[in-house]
């Protein structure tokens, strides 16, 4: 339950953040689709920890291993299993807080939910859990001609004036603005000396998406898309296009009005490229809003299992700002949406 995503391209997720294996069943991948280990290593290189000093430090290499559905090179028509094991993964750090509820974390909700709760850095609920979505993913951009890109335009109060999609994969931030990146790294290295964190945005452009994807009423292209990224642990909202700026503005202002040259088009594009939930040919735009991560060493309070109050200060490898690593994981899921759309 809870586990699978998809319909027409579906995947199913396993795997906790410190046990032996995390990994993906994708199903629905039609046959003679060319796919390597090196296509699928080449996208979970982009949010493998330890890249920088704003990310956390676990030297993990993510090496990913392909189990079924991919025979000489190409897909089989058959499931795909692809796992990643876990090689430095330090549970003793948490031995400590087994009895304590974590501000932030799953701790509480798993338990009241399950009964069990593995508390070995968040098990299924932790951020870890996104390397499963990021193998699935990689398969998902062979079945789509679209090009997604992902990357950080706001951490804190810093924001990226420029939208310069080439400096994205130049600078740990993935932010396109690279004077803004620079500011966002210094803000970050500060607030992870304190021993907090800091949240952040993290927006999608999605180019040659053609028109005519989604469906209407409960299975807009929007709404999977929304599904998708705020099943990411770490995000709170999202936004299309003018977003919850459109409130401050008049129709005649917000409808994108249409032309043609060539092809149908239109002359803004307030909609994010997805009118009445089904792809227009336009861009498609969409923002994240990304918490500060949970796990921070300043001092708090909360309870025990038994309602003690207790003054915690987690300790351990942690991100200080998730967006550099979340956003590989959004361009990811959106790029599983595309695929089954299709």
């Amino acid at each position: 339950m809870g586990n699978t995503f998809g319909k027409k391209l579906k995947i199913m997720t396993f795997g906790e953040s410190h046990g032996k294996a995390l990994g993906a069943v994708i199903d629905g991948v039609k046959s003679n689709i060319k796919i390597s280990e090196k296509d699928i290593q080449k996208e979970l290189d982009k949010r493998k920890p330890g890249q920088s000093t704003v990310t956390t430090q676990r030297k993990e290499q993510d090496k990913v291993h392909i189990l079924s559905g991919i025979f000489k090179g190409r897909t089989t028509g058959h499931p795909i299993c692809l796992v990643v094991y876990n090689k430095d993964a330090d549970s003793r750090i948490y031995e400590r807080w087994k009895d304590v509820f974590r501000p932030g974390h799953a701790d509480f909700t798993y338990l009241k939910r399950y009964g069990i709760h593995d508390y070995r850095g968040g098990g299924r609920a932790s951020g870890r859990e996104t390397v499963a979505r990021v193998a699935a993913g990689a398969i998902a951009k062979k079945l789509t001609k679209a090009k997604i890109f992902a990357y950080t335009i706001q951490v804190g109060t810093i924001k990226a004036k420029k939208r310069d999609l080439k400096e994205i994969e130049k600078n740990p931030l993935r932010c396109p603005d690279k004077e803004a990146a620079k500011r966002m790294q210094r803000e970050i290295l500060k607030i992870k000396k304190q021993g907090d964190s800091i949240g952040g945005i993290v927006e999608v452009t999605i180019k040659n998406c053609p028109p005519g994807l989604g469906n209407p009423v409960f299975d807009k292209l929007n709404a999977d898309l929304a599904k998708a990224v705020l099943s990411i642990g770490a995000v709170k909202g999202i936004e299309f296009g003018s977003g919850f700026k459109a409130v401050e503005m008049k129709g005649s202002q917000h409808n994108d009005q249409l032309y043609k040259k060539g092809k149908i088009r239109t002359r803004t594009n307030n909609a994010g490229g997805i009118v009445a939930g089904i792809s227009n040919g336009e861009d498609i735009i969409f923002r994240a809003a990304i918490k500060p991560p949970s796990s921070i060493a300043k001092e708090q309070l909360t309870i025990d299992k038994k309602g003690k109050k207790v003054k915690i200060k987690v300790s351990g490898r942690h991100d200080p700002c998730l967006c550099p690593r979340i956003a590989p994981v959004i361009e990811h899921m959106t790029a599983l949406v595309l695929a089954g759309a299709q």
